[in-house]
């Protein structure tokens, strides 16, 4: 993984383009932002159904797409409601929250007439959403509620909402993927920060096949539709993570995409007409998507310093659903529209009061050690400084070796910065 440093270097290298001097912002105006995050589509895919905090406190909101309005559909005063999805085939919401912040999180159902029902309601029951079945009739999730130090795999019919337990974990293994027909899962079992392992179980024969056969680091990424791959994503015998595929009948693995930087994460689209790849570049995502029938790059636009914390592509593969932060701004919703090519922003989260022309861009530069390593960083350039107007310079170190400064609104150095 390669790390990068702020160098918040406030030393400037050439003059400064902007006439007038920005106004300069209060620490708290910095922070004062919106936090939105979640996405899912309508089933008619005219809506997104996200959480902010506006209201002081994450509640939910539905976002239409055409027009980008908002409008709030809980209005909890106490404990944040965060999104899961819609219901499929129908218009009710599926959200999790906690009591108090006491981070025992439950899946709740948001009925059309506005009453919330506790879907996993044991006490100390932690619980999680883990997607929907391949009918749409049944939603997976995990929960600890048999043994506290495990996540168990449930699937519950969302006809009646109840449940049963398809994967009993007694071996503390995180479920990663599965399979469309519910037989096979990926499982992963974490051994250090740097170190995990990777197995596939099949839960009518319970055979379980390791398929970490070296040390590294190893993530699966869900199955193909005909069940006869999956795919996972490690940086075993490499120094950056790739994308590879495993055929299951017979064993063989192949790797699907490598480069010079890190895959963070990769999935297909409903059809698979689409696969998504995002790498871990210059201390941001970046984000290909490929048409697998023609084998074509999707070209769209994003915007500058631009990092894609997420994607999800509507069950109609008509629309991209993106989140991306820049160090302008935190994180905001776009859309994109694979038929008219065109991407909408759909969320303004950055504090009102502050004009976004007054803040910096960031760049990575590089220069070199007294060994000869090259060293990447994060450059701040004030916009009042120059050749003749020199400024202080702040370098800001990251934390230890497997920590990364990425690209993104930094709220204490954007005012470090405005300051001079």
């Amino acid at each position: 993984m390669r790390t990068l440093v702020f160098f918040s270097a406030l030393l400037a290298l050439a003059a400064c383009s902007q006439t007038e001097p920005p106004e300069l912002y209060s620490i708290e105006q910095f922070y004062n932002n919106t936090r939105i995050g979640g996405g899912a589509f309508s089933e008619d895919e005219t809506k997104l159904l996200v959480n902010s905090d506006e209201s002081g406190i994450f509640n939910l909101y539905e976002i239409t797409i055409g027009d980008a309005s908002k409008k709030q559909i809980t209005f909890s005063e106490v404990e944040s409601f965060f999104v899961v999805d819609y219901v499929p085939g129908s218009n009710q919401i599926l959200y999790s929250a906690d009591k108090g912040g006491n981070e025992v999180n439950h899946i709740y159902l948001l009925q059309e007439d506005g009453t919330s029902v506790d879907l996993t309601p044991v006490e100390n029951e932690v619980a999680q959403f883990a997607g929907w079945s391949e009918d749409k009739k049944s939603m997976f999730y995990i929960s600890n509620k048999r043994d506290p130090r495990f996540f168990d795999l449930y699937k519950m019919n969302i006809s009646d909402w109840k449940a049963e337990m398809i994967y009993q974990n007694d071996e503390g293994l995180d479920i990663s993927d599965v399979s469309y027909d519910d037989r096979l899962f990926i499982l992963e079992k974490s051994i250090t920060t740097s170190e995990s392992k990777l197995f596939l179980f099949d839960r009518n024969s319970g055979k379980m096949t390791e398929i970490s056969d070296e040390a590294g680091t190893y993530t699966g990424s869900g199955f193909s539709k005909d069940d006869k791959q999956f795919f996972y994503i490690s940086n075993a015998g490499k120094e950056f993570s790739s994308l590879l595929k495993y055929e299951i009948s017979s064993g063989a693995k192949e790797v699907l995409y490598e480069t010079d930087w890190d895959v963070m994460y990769s999935y297909l689209s409903e059809n698979e007409k689409y696969r998504v790849i995002a790498i871990n570049e210059d201390g941001k995502n970046s984000l290909f998507v490929t048409d697998n029938k023609t084998g074509q790059a999707v070209n769209f636009p994003t915007p500058t310093d631009g990092d894609i914390t997420s994607v999800s592509i509507s069950e109609s593969e008509n629309l991209m659903r993106l989140s991306i932060g820049t160090s302008k701004a935190p994180g905001n919703i776009y859309m994109y529209d694979f038929v008219r090519e065109e991407l909408k922003k759909l969320t303004e989260t950055l504090n009102p009061e502050i004009n976004m022309d007054h803040l910096v861009s960031t760049e990575v530069v590089r220069f070199e050690s007294f060994d000869g390593l090259e060293i990447p960083a994060i450059y701040y350039k004030p916009l009042t400084a120059s050749k003749n107007e020199k400024v202080p310079a702040l370098v800001w170190v990251h934390g230890g070796p497997g920590g990364q400064s990425r690209v993104g609104y930094f709220a204490l150095i954007q005012y470090l910065v405005n300051h001079g």
